[in-house]
């Protein structure tokens, strides 16, 4: 029998109070339902915040280190179930096992990273201008925050902004992409475990308009983090800034490897695919622009190719790259191999539905390339969130630091050259939050800012180290005399 799972609400586990449930497909085998989950609705969100609301004030005044240690023992828990998350999130999420283990321990990663980081917290002493003055700045948390995440990384986004806000001592309402909430309710459990007080941490899931929405426009929320489409995340940052929230917001990218003529064709070939196809191209941080020398550009496009075609799709589980998360990803794929083809680009891999008794049910798509691209298609100016990877030819460094930055994001860019002056120049010239010098525009380190240019961003505050924790404390400056 599937299992049904319930919202975390006040240190519960609760139903909606609609009485409806979401079926989970797995994305390997449609016909599979791994888990249904709550239906809710507004009143449940309401719900969620006023625990939240409840439990801030004795949150906000537990001890720094006391905070860790939950922080610390939730991470460990997880250490301990990490097959099984690895399981769930293959299940739902549809990637590749390695790559679903390399997500979970990042989840541990970071809930490790922090509890450190919450006995750090407090302020900063500065000298005051006279004599028998203290003057001293407060951290201090801004209050409840919520979080809306996405589907493509289920646990490790989730928990790069739920550990810094429990660490800096907020309290937490959480609302899950409905596409694979199962890990975000597993996180939930191990920090309860762990002895996080009722009421600090609330996840409830259900649709963006409901749920999201609440979160949102409630009075009983102080702060709020979104990551996922620029479209959404656009009204999202306008709706929250419109209710006096302090808000981050986490997009779409766009993402560009430029190969410079000193590159070599195959390193580079092995850099861009790694970043393009990697996750089932289902990163905001994927490389989908191949920017190449025109010296380089034929045996780079050969080598490209030859990895395209060397992929090995099918379930996670067994396969090197797993389907779609969703029909509708899929299909928003296929539509934009279509609209390349449309446009005049040259199909030089993949391009549709892979054949094979392994991948006849899921909703897969071949590692795709195409040649031929000039900046202004569509297929070079939007993001797809598929392994498709548009390669465009530029006659010199100039040209492709244009065309780098040709484009309304800015989330993660990178170059493959052996000139150092070049590569200087990139990082100092490429419009991204994320810049790279021979290396993918994918993976980031967990203690080190995070956040994009343009329309990839609000632009207003970072994710990850430090910078995450700033987003969720805010200042006192105190002059005591004495």
């Amino acid at each position: 029998m599937t299992e049904t799972r319930a919202n975390y609400v006040n240190g519960e586990w609760v139903s909606s109070e609609t009485g409806e449930t979401i079926d989970v497909e797995n994305p390997a085998n449609p016909s599979e339902v791994v888990a249904r989950y709550q239906q809710s609705s507004a009143a449940d969100a309401a719900e969620a915040v006023d625990a939240a609301v409840d439990a801030q004030d004795d949150w906000a005044t537990t001890p720094g280190p006391e905070r860790g240690r939950i922080l610390r023992e939730a991470g460990t828990i997880l250490q301990e179930r990490k097959e099984e998350l690895t399981d769930s999130l293959v299940a739902e999420e549809g990637k590749a096992r390695p790559e679903a283990a390399g997500e979970v321990q990042r989840a541990i990663d970071i809930f490790h990273y922090f509890a450190v980081k919450a006995a750090d917290l407090g302020g900063t002493t500065k000298s005051p201008s006279v004599r028998r003055k203290n003057l001293y700045i407060r951290q201090e948390p801004v209050g409840v925050a919520a979080l809306v995440t996405p589907w493509n990384y289920p646990i490790a986004i989730p928990v790069w902004k739920l550990a810094p806000a429990l660490a800096a001592g907020n309290t937490v309402v959480l609302k899950p992409a409905s596409q694979a909430p199962g890990v975000v309710l597993d996180v939930a459990e191990a920090l309860d475990e762990a002895g996080l007080p009722d009421g600090v941490l609330n996840v409830v899931t259900g649709p963006g308009s409901t749920v999201g929405n609440e979160f949102i426009e409630n009075e009983g929320t102080d702060a709020v983090s979104f990551t996922g489409s620029s479209h959404v995340g656009e009204m999202v940052y306008e709706q929250a800034t419109d209710a006096g929230k302090r808000v981050q917001t986490e997009l779409g990218g766009k993402n560009p490897t430029l190969v410079t003529d000193s590159a070599d064709p195959a390193e580079a070939a092995d850099i861009v695919a790694t970043g393009a196809f990697g996750t089932t191209g289902q990163s905001c941080t994927g490389c989908s622009r191949a920017i190449v020398h025109e010296d380089v550009y034929d045996d780079f496009v050969a080598e490209l190719v030859d990895r395209a075609e060397s992929i090995d799709v099918g379930p996670g589980n067994d396969h090197e790259m797993g389907p779609q998360a969703s029909e509708s990803e899929l299909e928003g794929t296929l539509d934009y191999i279509e609209i390349a083809k449309d446009e005049g680009a040259t199909l030089a891999a993949g391009g549709g539905r892979p054949e094979g008794e392994a991948v006849e049910e899921g909703y897969y798509v071949e590692p795709t390339v195409f040649t031929d691209v000039e900046s202004d298609m569509r297929i070079a100016q939007e993001e797809v969130f598929g392994p498709v990877v548009a390669v465009l030819k530029v006659s010199d460094f100039e040209e492709g630091l244009t065309v780098t930055n040709d484009v309304d994001y800015g989330l993660s860019a990178s170059v493959v050259t052996d000139d150092h002056t070049e590569a200087n120049r990139f990082v100092d010239e490429a419009e991204a939050g994320v810049v790279k010098v021979n290396e993918k525009t994918t993976g980031l380190e967990l203690h080190v800012p995070f956040g994009g240019f343009k329309r990839s961003s609000s632009e207003t505050w970072r994710e990850q180290g430090d910078a995450g924790l700033d987003f969720y404390t805010i200042e006192k400056t105190v002059y005591d005399n004495y």
